[in-house]
């Protein structure tokens, strides 16, 4: 055998074991067979190692050579990230297109960035400055939308000895030399690091600015915070891929990094379709010019759907450190959780609940404590920068109580659950208004009463009790009927069945409902609101409510959400009027009716 080179002994599925492996350390990264395929070592017993193989094994013999590479299983990080699809270990999918077709053959590998590409590089330090790990050393405009900020390395700090003159250049020339108290160190434009390794920072700061979504549902009741984590866990068909292709489309984020971890190859086409036609709300820009897949569908190998959530944070990590809001789409974490649950048996581990191993929890919360607003790396205090991290769970029989479910509720701050019964009647987002929670409400509130209105929190707290109200009311009218019910009590119905339908449901496929600005939303909720007070005060004086409902006003409200948001103040202005006018001429006819009716 030659040095550094192991043999063989097992192969079971994708967990292959190999002798002479002395020395070797864990999550090392090898070249396994014939094929050298990719591998990375998660157990050492003496001179064995426990391999997880990312691609096939099929056809691989005991006795076929393990090639040591001395380095964990890392990223490249540097310009021409942007825009790109990577399966699960970060190989660029359509460059190994370009080269051998459609289909990925074993072994295969591509450089994840384009080593001959030139990048057009500005220098913001000169000759003789001292800078330390995260300074940013030049800028390269990526995309028009992404400034790619040229960093040290975290683990390097001293004075620049040599900086390029603006120009263009390729990732792997010098652009900087740092003089350090080891010697003189050469900075290129890419980065490599270990996924399983979090990037430092100076500390996490707390999460008070919303990561604004464009759905009424998420902004309103259940909103996340920037460098916040959610949870959507629903059943088949109740709407998870939309609803994480529309956070990932419309959310308030400089980045959006979608990792489909073990979903339909179709539902990550449908991505690849959309994007690039989609237009930001914000700049007009195509949607790809900010957003990298991570694509490791259920076709492909299982074991890299186990690291495709570890590439795509540690990406998320490198853009955070520029100073950018991040946010990543894991979908779904159920399918991640099986890839563990398959080479856990493999490895013969003893099986948790479900057969899941025993470790779940806390590789959650390992994925999700990688999440945060923070406060980055270099010489400039203050700067911040946070990666949100919203994770589809998709528990089977929309169970909420099998372990991944109930493990990622643990570590996670929100919860939109997807209701099947919703789903059921065509209500989209099938969020369950009544089971979901978010817990950064407090937090996010004062932003809410200096960025949109004081009335906000108000609005939002009768909205809810009115949606509360609601199902309490639908318990008396399945016991006892809808005739047991007072006229106040209907009004309650009428009102909520309007926040339901003419507020919550919300069309991903309309070309303006799909998106909806945070203050077009306010005002709609105002409006609604404002009306069911004006219908509670006038059948307190004795209009019946079937009067009410024959108002043309009501078909005004339920047309609000295909308003576009540009001229939404003035339609919002109109309908409050109408509103005023309506109740108003209704309760002067009521009071001529009773002048007429009562004795002189």
């Amino acid at each position: 055998m030659g040095e550094g080179l192991g043999r063989i002994i097992r192969v079971a599925g994708p967990v292959v074991v190999a002798d002479n492996m002395r020395g070797i350390k864990m999550y090392e990264l090898v070249r396994v067979g014939d094929e050298r395929l990719l591998g990375e070592v998660i157990r050492v017993e003496g001179d064995k190692a426990t391999i997880q193989v990312y691609e096939e094994t099929v056809g691989l013999t005991p006795g076929e050579t393990v090639e040591r590479t001395g380095r964990p299983l890392s990223v490249e990080l540097g310009p021409g990230l942007i825009g790109q699809i990577y399966d699960g270990v970060q190989r660029p999918l359509t460059s190994i297109q370009d080269l051998i077709g459609p289909f990925v053959k074993r072994g295969v590998w591509a450089p994840p960035l384009d080593r001959k590409k030139k990048w057009h590089f500005v220098p913001k330090v000169k000759k003789g400055d001292v800078v330390t790990g995260g300074d940013v050393l030049g800028e390269v405009k990526e995309t028009p939308l992404v400034i790619h900020r040229i960093m040290v390395p975290p683990n390097l700090s001293g004075e620049v000895s040599e900086i390029v003159s603006e120009g263009d250049y390729t990732i792997e020339e010098t652009v900087a030399r740092l003089k350090t108290s080891t010697g003189e160190a050469e900075i290129t434009m890419v980065q490599v690091w270990p996924v399983r390794q979090p990037r430092p920072h100076k500390g996490k700061v707390p999460p008070d600015t919303p990561l604004l979504t464009g759905q009424r549902i998420i902004d309103t009741f259940f909103p996340i915070a920037k460098g916040g984590v959610a949870a959507i866990p629903g059943g088949f068909g109740t709407g998870k891929t939309v609803m994480q292709h529309q956070l990932a489309q419309w959310a308030d984020a400089d980045i959006i990094i979608y990792v489909g971890c073990g979903e339909r190859g179709n539902e990550m086409a449908e991505v690849l379709e959309r994007f690039p036609q989609l237009k930001d709300p914000r700049s007009g820009q195509p949607l790809m010019t900010r957003t990298i897949l991570v694509a490791n569908t259920s076709n492909m190998p299982i074991a890299a759907r186990e690291a495709s959530i570890y590439t795509g944070i540690t990406m998320a990590e490198y853009f955070r450190d520029m100073g950018y809001d991040v946010a990543l789409m894991a979908d779904s974490t159920s399918r991640w959780a099986e890839a563990l649950r398959e080479i856990s048996g493999r490895l013969e581990e003893m099986p948790g609940e479900e057969g899941y191993p025993a470790y779940l929890a806390s590789r959650l919360a390992e994925f999700y404590e990688r999440a945060g607003r923070v406060e980055i790396l270099g010489s400039q205090p203050g700067r911040l920068g946070s990666v949100s991290v919203v994770g589809a769970v998709s528990p089977p029989g929309a169970d909420f109580s099998e372990p991944v479910t109930q493990n990622t509720l643990r570590v996670v701050k929100v919860f939109w659950a997807l209701d099947t019964a919703l789903a059921q009647r065509r209500h989209f987002p099938s969020i369950n208004w009544l089971t979901s929670y978010s817990l950064y409400i407090d937090t996010l509130d004062p932003w809410y009463l200096k960025n949109i209105d004081v009335e906000w929190p108000s609005l939002r707290v009768e909205a809810m009790t009115l949606l509360q109200r609601e199902a309490e009311l639908q318990e008396i009218v399945r016991l006892v009927g809808p005739d047991a019910l007072s006229e106040s009590q209907r009004v309650i119905l009428e009102a909520a069945r309007m926040i339901r339908e003419d507020y919550l449901m919300q069309s991903a496929f309309h070309p303006i409902d799909t998106y909806c600005d945070v203050r077009k939303a306010f005002l709609m909720l105002k409006i609604i609101i404002e009306f069911y007070r004006r219908m509670n005060q006038t059948v307190e004086r004795g209009v019946p409510l079937a009067k009410i409902l024959e108002l043309p006003l009501r078909e005004d409200i339920a047309r609000m959400k295909i308003q576009p948001s540009e001229t939404f103040e003035e339609v919002a202005k109109q309908i409050l009027q109408k509103i005023d006018e309506e109740f108003k001429r209704l309760e002067a006819e009521a009071q001529e009716l009773v002048e007429a009716v009562s004795p002189t």
